[in-house]
């Protein structure tokens, strides 16, 4: 049975996606590996940690600056720092930590200066809290942290340890209300992707299909469109990772990958395309692209490995790169969740000695890519959620073949055809006609 999608409404006739329990379960994880491990606190600065941990959200606007943070000790709840009026609203709004959102503000990375002794305030803030809980002299440990508030709190005696790991393993297993919200936000990509394919035609930019791939999430309720790849022409390879205001042409392959968030749950989902038409040289690097991607989720089951996913894959060298670092994310597999990038992280580079089992509740994105012989390359990819005793893919929009978009032309004979070249050989009549010619004016031809 395929996992559900709901709409986006919360209605008393049928049960949803149950928030309450998104939270419970959220913060029970935590707690339990948190009790698990020899530390004795965590201090999250990193957005998507602090969501998780407090399930509180002020905007991505902040996502970037560093400016929120939460403390959760051994056997107790989690007490926020947020930003001025947002640790008001929280503690209005937000039942479940009330009076333990408070305001706290550290140095907005570094745009406060030194002086000011934000850090010194964050390090105090930390201190009580710990000394109240007799778990001062117990290490604590922090996911990212600017460096003057990692030495504030050294000196106020603290001992710092790396507690990225422990959240990374936390997320790792998804809920089954995450997983209901990751199916949600690749629904809407879907949807996006049949806007975009209505629209693409010869004379389209890049930076007008990311405008429209933007219209469409927004309108349905995304809370973010962090990225939007339009990648088309001869920027497919090698892949640039941005999009431009290149014009797309006749016959030219496309791919993007479309990166947003719904309640925080985020997708990263390619899709490739040609304009009118594509080259026979396309049409083989696309489907050398699929085989490589179905034989990764061929293998997506609890028991196997990430080694055995990685081992499917082409070296580096195969495809025109010295090195897999410098053909890193290409052949690429990663968690997915509150962050783009999460565990497992599936690439020869590493999984191939560094291997983890797959286990079911993971959720992660396989991407594959392959260059044509005319300079030119596809790109794919695929969100799979792991099941007790298998895999779903959550990602709709066709891609077992090489979709056409825009194919509208025709000719006295008939619709052109959808696999064509830009420059195809001559026919027989053309060679003919031009050997007629060499010998009727006494000049040379060289086959």
């Amino acid at each position: 049975m395929a996992l559900k999608t709901y709409g986006s409404m919360a209605v008393d006739w049928e049960q949803r996606i149950d928030l309450d329990r998104l939270r419970r379960e959220r913060l029970a994880r935590v707690k339990a590996m948190l009790a698990a491990s020899e530390i004795g606190s965590l201090l999250c600065f990193d957005m998507n940690n602090v969501r998780y941990i407090t399930a509180t959200h002020i905007g991505t606007w902040a996502q970037d600056k560093i400016s929120r943070f939460t403390l959760l000790p051994q056997n107790d709840e989690p007490i926020l720092w947020d930003f001025g009026s947002a640790a008001r609203h929280h503690q209005l709004n937000c039942p479940w930590l009330g009076e333990r959102s408070r305001a706290g503000i550290p140095l907005l990375r570094g745009a406060m200066s030194p002086e000011m002794g934000r850090a010194e305030n964050v390090a105090r803030k930390i201190r009580v809290e710990l000394e109240m809980r007799n778990l001062l002299q117990e290490p604590v440990g922090i996911d990212v942290v600017e460096p003057p508030i990692l030495f504030a709190l050294e000196k106020e005696g603290i001992r710092v340890v790396d507690g990225q790991q422990l959240m990374s393993d936390v997320r790792v297993i998804k809920t089954q209300d995450e997983i209901a919200l990751l199916t949600h936000s690749a629904m809407m990509v879907d949807a996006a992707y049949d806007e975009l394919y209505r629209a693409m035609k010869p004379g389209l930019r890049e930076n007008e299909a990311v405008g429209l791939v933007n219209k469409v999430l927004y309108d349905m309720g995304s809370e973010y469109v962090e990225g939007v790849n339009a990648i088309s022409g001869e920027r497919c390879n090698p892949h640039p990772h941005v999009f431009s205001d290149r014009v797309l042409r006749p016959g030219d392959p496309v791919y993007y990958d479309i990166l947003h968030s719904y309640m925080g749950y985020r997708t990263c989902y390619y899709r490739c395309f040609s304009i009118g038409y594509a080259s026979r040289s396309l049409i083989d690097a696309y489907k050398r692209c699929r085989e490589y991607l179905d034989a990764a989720i061929s293998l997506v089951r609890p028991g196997r490995t990430t080694g055995e996913i990685a081992a499917v894959w082409p070296k580096a060298q195969e495809f025109g790169f010295p090195d897999e670092e410098a053909a890193f994310a290409l052949q690429f597999g990663h968690g997915i969740g509150l962050a783009i990038w999460e565990k497992p992280v599936i690439s020869r580079l590493v999984s191939l000695e560094h291997s983890h089992e797959i286990k079911p509740g993971m959720v992660f994105a396989l991407e594959t890519f392959w260059p044509s012989k005319d300079g030119y390359a596809a790109r794919i990819e695929e969100e799979i959620v792991v099941t007790p005793t298998g895999h779903e893919v959550i990602t709709r929009f066709p891609a077992e073949k090489l979709m056409i978009a825009g194919a509208h032309y025709h000719t006295v004979e008939g619709p052109l055809p959808t696999e064509r070249e830009q420059e195809a050989p001559p026919s027989q009549r053309i060679v003919e006609m031009v050997e007629a010619s060499a010998r009727n004016e006494g000049v040379g031809v060289t086959r």
